[in-house]
């Protein structure tokens, strides 16, 4: 079943120390140190800030829904998800990934 943009949105403010603020002509959810996400409401997808090894694996998991960004934020990782054509069981881990690798670096002591 397809993901509404208003259920992305929760989806990405419910992971720890997310907000959200204006990107452009997207919304973009970040964590304290960096975006993880943006969303488009109105093309219904959204851009995940991944690595270039997850973006591969998620692309080649869900081919239909998930695609690099084009141009270099591709090449170094930004991923396109269709929410048309995800269902939520495949984007919260996707979601919660690019959380992960924006979340603020633990401090050595």
């Amino acid at each position: 079943m397809p993901v509404s943009a208003d259920r992305a949105r929760e989806l990405a403010l419910a992971l720890g120390d997310a907000s959200e603020a204006p990107h452009f002509h997207r919304v973009a959810f970040r964590t304290p140190r960096k975006t993880f996400a943006t969303l488009d409401a109105k093309a219904r997808d959204l851009n995940l800030m991944f690595s270039q090894d997850l973006r591969d694996f998620y692309c080649d998991l869900a081919p239909h829904a998930f695609r690099p960004v084009p141009g270099g934020w591709g090449r170094m990782g930004a991923t396109r998800c269709d929410l048309e054509a995800v269902d939520e069981a495949t984007l919260v881990p996707a979601l919660e990934a690019a959380h992960r690798l924006a979340a603020p670096k633990a401090r050595m002591r």
